[in-house]
């Protein structure tokens, strides 16, 4: 092997006792690490107090308008229309005491100046046998003297059994006479009732070929035409009220007990069970309409509640009323009530003191998320009294004045550090709702 061969092996070491001096070169002039400990994150939410209001209660319902009364105008006689008024048109309305049409009258006019004539008769008839029982009377009394005076003078001979015999039958014959005077006599009064009664009813059949508007009204279903033949009983037209409207309101049974919070175990009395009732559940209704992008409002009266519950749906109808719907008319904002409108009714009930409330939006679960006083999150159990709309009613489990987190948070871990950030408009929102502002 030649002296080359065996240094061959050897040419390697020289690169790297270079590169370990160059990495010794680059160390040389970097410092010693020091360990940092991991600072905590804190996580930004919105937040707002939980306020204490005077809270106002609201539920609501739907229903269609009508009117309070429905008049039918039915025919009470037979006969020809002759005479209509000339605004009796379908959606027409009339004043109250407006003649609306009339049927002939002739026919009636002829029976009641019969009765009138016949009754004239038994006036007469009356006083003609008046007179003949007096005369009667007398014959009677001359026949019974005759009767006498020969029952005597036959008692001593002087007269025949003939002659006192006829004169006892003049005297039955006059008594007879004065007996069937004094029955027609008594007979007259009745006779004259009956026919006052048919009078009267003529002088009824009469009046009822005119009729007249019972109270301010708007025509509806009309089905009559001059000369036309109408029967007794014949539905004619409908007359709806225009002086005061009603909703019959579906209300949920579940949304409706949370109005009476606050009222106290004892129930109404029988009293106001009847005309103080409208007092004592004190409800404020308010009508709305939608007019497509602006909503119509009606102050309103509560009545009564319906007679039944609807078994499908577990509602109660809720009877509101509202006078003079067409007097309260804003054009362009507030059109009349008119029968036929869908509209939704408003329910507000006494004011309750003192209630906590939150958004329900911020309840996850039956739990709320509160920051404390370390800015940490608390995880707290709550229990309601009831919902509402958008808010929910606190009964337990959060006081007012903390500061309650009303924005998403997941992962939400109890202890973890939180930077809150208030939420007034949230918070304005929630006091709306309320009725607190």
């Amino acid at each position: 092997m030649s002296k080359a061969s065996r240094l061959k092996p050897l040419w390697i070491i020289p690169p790297i006792v270079i590169g370990v001096l160059v990495l010794m070169y680059m160390n040389a002039g970097k410092k010693t690490p020091i360990q940092i400990e991991n600072a905590e994150v804190s996580r930004v939410v919105r937040t707002i107090k939980v306020p204490q209001v005077d809270l106002q209660p609201v539920t609501e319902g739907y229903g269609v308008v009508q009117p309070a009364k429905i008049w039918s105008a039915v025919a009470q006689v037979t006969g020809r229309v002759i005479e209509m008024h000339p605004r009796l048109r379908d959606g027409e309305i009339i004043a109250a005491g407006t003649p609306l049409f009339r049927i002939d009258p002739v026919d009636y006019e002829l029976a009641l100046a019969q009765l009138k004539a016949e009754l004239a008769e038994i006036e007469v008839q009356q006083n003609n046998t008046k007179d003949l029982l007096v005369i009667e009377q007398r014959n009677l009394e001359l026949a019974g003297r005759e009767a006498d005076r020969l029952k005597k003078l036959a008692e001593v001979g002087t007269t025949s059994g003939s002659d006192t015999d006829q004169a006892e039958r003049t005297m039955l014959n006059s008594r007879t006479s004065v007996q069937n005077l004094q029955n027609s006599l008594a007979l007259l009064p009745t006779q004259r009732k009956v026919i006052e009664a048919k009078l009267a009813q003529a002088e009824r059949d009469l009046e009822n070929t005119s009729i007249k508007a019972p109270f301010n009204l708007r025509i509806a279903n009309l089905s009559i035409e001059t000369d036309q033949f109408v029967t007794t009983g014949q539905t004619l037209f409908q007359g709806d009220s225009v002086d005061r409207s009603e909703i019959v309101a579906q209300v949920a049974m579940s949304s409706l007990r949370h109005l009476f919070f606050g009222r106290g175990a004892d129930g109404p009395n029988t009293e106001q069970l009847g005309a103080g009732f409208a007092e004592y559940v004190d409800f404020r209704p308010v009508i709305q309409m939608d007019m497509g992008g602006d909503v119509a409002e009606w102050d309103a009266e509560f009545v009564r509640f319906t007679d039944s519950i609807d078994s499908q749906t577990r509602t109660i109808g809720i009877v509101v009323a509202l006078d003079k719907p067409f007097e309260k008319v804003i054009p362009g904002h507030r059109p009349p009530l008119s029968k036929g409108m869908f509209v939704k009714v408003l329910l507000r009930g006494r004011i309750q003191p003192r209630q906590i409330v939150i958004p329900r939006s911020a309840v996850r679960d039956g739990k709320v998320l509160i920051v404390n006083s370390e800015q940490r999150l608390v995880i707290k159990d709550v229990e309601f009294l009831y919902h509402q709309d958008d808010l929910s009613v606190i009964q337990s489990g959060i006081e007012a004045g903390q500061q309650l987190v009303v924005s998403d948070l997941i992962p939400a871990v109890e202890g973890m550090l939180l930077q809150p950030q208030h939420d007034q408009a949230v918070e304005n929102k929630l006091l709306r709702s309320a009725g607190a502002e």
